[in-house]
């Protein structure tokens, strides 16, 4: 029998990683046979991912450029070829208490984790519809479903996305191209870089989960897999929350 959870020969195009989980979710694909176009705007991060496994290629890029998202879209399928597997990791969080939102960073908070993952999702769906099949798994939070401080940008944004991924599904999957989104709990990446730098604030969310724990980067390594395999074939318009039971409290 197949494996139920194989990615090997699929093509995926990841966006942020360069860092976090945008990185891991690029380790794992390739690590596991899929050909991965990983884009970020750091070159030097990304020639030192190549490195460490092979069938990943970089692919510099500023995803805050909608206007290039079409451009990008094209050069990605020119490397292996139309991408089966879309991961939209990419993501800012300019933590700005509401009174002090600028539209500076309200602008771009939605541009980078909302306009982006629809615009290049938009491009690349004609390459998986005309193979009959294509994942396309999005990033959501904690915050798609609850209010933190300094979050109301982040917030509006991820809530968003969880809302633009069940429309994705109504959109796409009749075409055999799955929509879902993964919702990450408190995990150490350069996004919350600031969170667990104060000891007693990740104790506490730690404390919030079921589990006892902050999630480490291999977490989302069998949650990724299982949304852009055969797996979940039947699974589409969700949003997974890996957050160790945060959310269920």
């Amino acid at each position: 029998m197949a494996d139920l959870f194989s990615v090997e020969g699929r093509i995926a195009c990841v966006t942020g990683a360069s860092s976090g989980l945008g990185r891991q979710a690029a380790l794992t694909l390739a690590r596991r046979g899929a050909k991965v176009i990983a884009i970020a705007r750091r070159e030097a991060e990304l020639e030192t991912l190549a490195n460490e496994a092979g069938g990943i290629h970089p692919l510099a890029a500023d995803l805050t450029l909608r206007n290039g998202i079409g451009y990008l879209a094209h050069e990605a399928a020119q490397v292996f070829g139309p991408p089966d597997i879309l991961i939209n990791a990419a993501g800012v969080n300019t933590r700005q208490p509401a009174d002090e939102v600028t539209s500076e960073a309200w602008d771009l908070t939605l541009g980078l984790n909302l306009s982006t993952p629809f615009f290049l999702a938009q491009a690349l769906v004609p390459g998986m519809r005309a193979k009959g099949w294509g994942r396309i798994v999005n990033f959501a939070s904690l915050q798609s479903y609850r209010a933190f401080p300094a979050g109301i940008a982040y917030g509006a944004s991820k809530g968003a996305v969880a809302q633009m991924t069940r429309a994705m599904a109504e959109a796409w999957s009749g075409a055999g191209i799955t929509a879902n989104a993964l919702g990450p709990g408190f995990f150490r990446t350069e996004l919350t870089a600031r969170v667990f730098a104060d000891e007693a604030l990740a104790a506490r969310n730690a404390a919030q989960t079921c589990l006892g724990r902050n999630g480490e980067p291999e977490d989302m390594d069998g949650p990724l897999l299982f949304l852009c395999s055969e797996a979940s074939s039947y699974v589409t318009g969700q949003i997974l929350m890996v957050d160790g039971g945060f959310t269920a409290k």
